[in-house]
């Protein structure tokens, strides 16, 4: 049945803790929702989030919904949702960049093409190599003693084994010595990585990642801004642990430069921004037939976006540095009636149909902005 109605909603969701990163510190998290109607009634649901508004990047939650209802929605309306991969083809041609919009409506078709079939997404995407996938966890309170104790209970819940560290915010020399103190708590229990969110110039990388890497962190996520690519390139020469890109490595085309160039040696996957689940196939390839190494990233999505992320990292062959898709545990509230399930230090793929959540509309109306319920 064709596409009848494409609803936007933009809602804010408070989170359990501060969640602290170098450019902003998320106490509530924006996440916009997408609901897709077709002729019958049935609704396909997905979810994008963004980060401290314009702080992270120029995809705002309010510029997700505008370009959507204005310059993606008519070539949605009318169309087969099974013809997900045709129409976000002919929208990439009408609507330049806004990946993040583009994300999210063709996640809500794949989700509602799913749930006509009976099937869940990742059988759309290819089908599913992983059952569950490593699941690491951000230990971003700022505080040395509180994240050790932190680290420590999640080992013993079995929840995390992979740790990681938001340090681009503050001094990063002391920065480091709070990673130091870590590793040496639970080190021998846990990979730990870092993540410096784009805070630092040539010269501190140089001193930081050298200290960080004889002190034996795992992995270093994007450690100079998004511009410097050679930069990035020198500090992938020069260290042995693996420089991670985040931030650059949006589009295909970006993530083909980065591993052609060696602008980093391993790529953060989300589907936010590289545009969508089909073109996440098409960067982790790229990183794959280069040799990269993947990491499932995540942009603190809630239960309902999680899950999307969920289904098409179950269909990548291999993420040598886990995932991060933790946001259903930071939230405070969730939209789905079920949720994620953890276990074993990983996060299990849903099996139901479309993305396996069910919305709760009652919590999309509490948290929604301006909020209007209308199925016309």
């Amino acid at each position: 049945m064709k596409i009848r109605s494409v609803d936007i909603y933009i809602l804010d969701i408070p989170t359990v803790r501060p969640h602290q990163l170098s450019m902003h510190t998320i106490t509530a998290q924006s996440i916009v929702v997408a609901r897709i109607t077709n002729e019958g009634g049935l609704e396909g649901w997905a979810e994008v989030a963004t980060i401290g508004g314009a702080s992270y990047g120029e995809g705002t939650p309010e510029a997700i919904k505008a370009n959507i209802d204005q310059y993606i929605t008519p070539h949605l309306l009318g169309r087969n949702p099974n013809d997900f991969s045709k129409i976000m083809f002919e929208v990439s041609k009408a609507v330049r960049g806004n990946h993040f919009a583009k994300a999210v409506v063709e996640e809500a078709m794949i989700d509602l093409a799913a749930k006509s079939k009976n099937i869940p997404a990742y059988e759309l995407l290819g089908g599913k190599i992983h059952d569950s996938l490593p699941l690491a966890w951000t230990l971003a309170s700022g505080d040395t003693g509180r994240d050790i104790e932190e680290a420590k209970e999640l080992l013993q819940q079995k929840r995390h084994k992979i740790f990681k560290l938001k340090i681009g915010k503050g001094d990063p020399y002391k920065n480091v010595e709070h990673v130091l103190k870590i590793i040496a708590a639970v080190g021998d229990q846990a990979r730990v990585t870092v993540d410096v969110n784009q805070a630092w110039d040539e010269t501190i990388a140089n001193y930081c990642i050298e200290a960080l890497q004889d002190g034996g962190v795992s992995m270093v996520e994007q450690p100079l801004p998004t511009w410097n690519y050679e930069g990035m390139a020198r500090l992938t020469e020069r260290f042995k642990v693996p420089i991670m890109a985040d931030e650059s490595a949006n589009s295909v085309h970006d993530v083909f430069q980065i591993t052609k160039h060696r602008y980093g040696n391993c790529i953060a996957l989300k589907p936010c921004k590289h545009g969508g689940l089909m073109e996440t196939k098409k960067v982790a390839a790229i990183a794959e037939g280069s040799g990269f190494g993947l990491y499932g990233g995540t942009m603190i999505e809630s239960s309902l976006g999680s899950a999307a992320c969920a289904a098409v990292y179950a269909t990548i062959s291999e993420f040598e540095f886990g995932t991060e898709i933790f946001g259903p545990l930071l939230f405070k509230d969730r939209i789905t009636v079920n949720d994620l399930q953890f276990e074993n230090f990983e996060v299990i793929i849903p099996d139901g149909p479309g993305f396996g959540m069910e919305i709760d509309l009652d919590k999309v109306r509490h948290y929604a902005r301006d909020y209007s319920y209308s199925l016309s």
